[in-house]
């Protein structure tokens, strides 16, 4: 490796690309090359070529991506598998005209079929049926990693897939149309012990810099009435599922390793290899919040997958292993929230 290589990180804005750039700096790289979404479009192929023409990076992180929860997926699948298609393809066939050294292609545990045994290994990959609720954004996400299989093989690039479990920290989306589970009850708790202190400002000031708050939570916290002993924070599906969780700062300390320190191609799974129930998650974080209200639970919405756990004995094999822990990880996360919520 040249001793400033120019290393590329799409989608540098976002929870996954800004740790990555994070974990870089702190490497030492200082030629790091990103782009905002004004200044390039990355479902534009003549606009990702002229990039790449000119900017012939050495190195590429492929953590641009179009993500969301829950909702987002049910209702959005044409956009999520579209978008996604678009960008991966551009770049990794960019970074195979314009010869990059390696590439990493992120993508989500979603690609596993629904019903996996667990803790899932790689070799469940296309084993079973996907889950309903993101099969458009799984089926993206598998397109990428067989793309990244096929262009190995034929023209001898160096493209490793990496699959990182549920992701949480600075820089999350807490919007709540929009957003994964703990950065979804991150917010929603934070609202309610707003509301259970009778802090109706503090909603509102929230709500201008954090975004919308739903009509349908603003009744859950008592906001519309300005009733404080109404506060009950609802929360999707039975609380049964189970998930694992890693902090994105773990996942890029993984993605770096996996890039710099290895010569893999074959798909990593990046996680802990713990789990918990979404109820246990949900009493974390309210305690981590400070919420001490009522916890419903919304049995006519989807669970999703029921349990989503993966094997990370490859990677951890080759020499990597997670560091935070979630309930120092949760602390980090709401402070965040929190600096963004004030500055």
């Amino acid at each position: 490796m040249s001793t400033n290589p120019k290393i590329y990180v799409a989608g540098h804005r976002g929870l996954v690309g800004s740790a990555i750039v994070r974990m870089l700096e702190r490497r030492g790289f200082n030629n790091i090359v990103t782009r905002p979404h004004k200044e390039l479009d990355l479902i534009d192929q003549r606009a990702v070529a002229g990039f790449f023409a000119d900017e012939k990076p050495e190195y590429v992180f492929l953590a641009a991506a179009k993500v969301g929860g829950i909702l987002a997926n049910s209702t959005r699948g044409a956009e999520f598998i579209y978008e996604n298609l678009m960008i991966q393809t551009n770049i990794l066939h960019q970074s195979m005209v314009h010869p990059v050294k390696r590439l990493v292609f992120l993508g989500s545990s979603c690609i596993y079929p629904k019903m996996a045994a667990q803790p899932i290994k790689e070799e469940a990959l296309l084993t079973g049926a996907l889950e309903p609720t993101n099969s458009p954004y799984a089926v993206a996400k598998i397109a990428g990693i067989e793309m990244c299989r096929a262009y190995n093989e034929q023209y001898g690039t160096s493209f490793v897939p990496v699959m990182p479990t549920n992701l949480y920290g600075p820089d999350d989306n807490f919007d709540l149309q929009t957003s994964h589970v703990l950065p979804a009850m991150i917010r929603k708790f934070h609202l309610g012990k707003l509301a259970m202190a009778g802090d109706w400002e503090g909603i509102e000031t929230d709500e201008k810099r954090m975004g919308t708050i739903p009509s349908s939570i603003k009744d859950d916290i008592g906001y519309t009435h300005r009733d404080s002993s109404s506060c009950q924070i609802t929360l999707w599906g039975t609380g049964s599922p189970r998930r694992e969780f890693l902090h994105v700062d773990d996942m890029a300390e993984a993605t770096g390793f996996a890039m710099f320190d290895t010569d893999a191609t074959d798909l990593l799974n990046i996680g802990t290899g713990i789990d918990m129930t979404i109820r246990e998650t949900a009493a974390l974080v309210a305690d981590t919040v400070g919420y001490a209200g009522d916890i419903a639970w919304d049995h006519a919405l989807p669970d999703g997958t029921p349990r989503k756990v993966l094997d990370v004995n490859r990677i951890t094999g080759l020499g990597w292993s997670h560091k935070i822990d979630l309930k120092q990880g949760l602390k980090q996360t709401y402070r965040s929230y929190l600096h963004a919520f004030s500055g």
